[in-house]
């Protein structure tokens, strides 16, 4: 299901609601870069999102903008089994 809403009214990107598996695509709001090294770091707000899915018994696979772009479909469905 996309855009699937929990019953804690929590959205996410894809859902299998019975497994409780999801995915998520963040994309660069989701993420603070690093001055010194460069590297994206999740911020505040999408952490507490995966922390509060975890408790709340999900599986979430996380797919972030920078691992996405720029890559071809193979290398896309390696990611996406990667995870």
């Amino acid at each position: 299901i996309f855009e699937y809403p929990t019953a804690e009214g929590i959205s996410l990107d894809l859902a299998e609601p019975e497994s409780k598996h999801a995915v998520e695509v963040d994309g660069p709001s989701h993420y603070l870069q690093e001055v010194s090294s460069g590297d994206y770091v999740a911020n505040g707000p999408t952490q507490f999102k995966a922390r509060l899915l975890r408790r709340l018994g999900w599986t979430v696979a996380h797919v972030a903008f920078y691992e996405w772009d720029g890559k071809s479909a193979s290398e896309r469905r390696e990611l996406l089994k990667a995870k």
